[in-house]
């Protein structure tokens, strides 16, 4: 009797115990789950801010993140592989060389607002209304992203 209640005891305390585990993963795989992949689009990275602006002052329409002492050039930013593409081509016709670079990002709100500007970029194939939502949302970053 006595025999079968410490066999009973160790079996819950192995039960409690991986079960806590099991809950304690299970938090760190959402935070994981609410991680995107988003397409960066680009342009260049430059050490100083002289060359930045000689090569990039035709560019009306970029964002410019620094970071440890480089300047990195963006043209666009979408979650879509293929408009980072179709934008990527633009570009490219321009006389750009474009690099898309994934990204993760944690933004529900930013997110939300890239899905649909994604939509209007699937919808057309107007280079000059592409652009003016790439610009959009590259203020949108610089507006949600960046002001974090």
């Amino acid at each position: 009797m006595k025999k079968n209640i410490i066999i009973s005891l160790i079996f819950l305390v192995i039960g409690i115990i991986l079960g806590t585990k099991i809950i304690s993963l299970s938090k760190i795989e959402d935070v994981f789950q609410n991680e995107t992949i988003y397409y960066f689009l680009q342009e260049g990275v430059y050490t100083t801010e002289e060359i930045l602006n000689e090569n990039t002052e035709s560019l009306n329409i970029k964002l410019i993140n620094k970071d440890e002492n480089k300047y990195y050039v963006y043209l666009g930013i979408t979650k879509d592989v293929e408009n980072a593409k179709k934008i990527k081509k633009i570009y490219k016709n321009k006389g750009y060389d474009i690099y898309i670079e994934e990204k993760t990002l944690s933004n529900e709100e930013f997110s939300s607002n890239i899905t649909q500007f994604d939509l209007l970029i699937n919808s057309t194939n107007n280079e000059e209304e592409i652009l003016k939502i790439t610009e959009v949302v590259l203020a949108n970053y610089e507006e949600i992203i960046k002001k974090q």
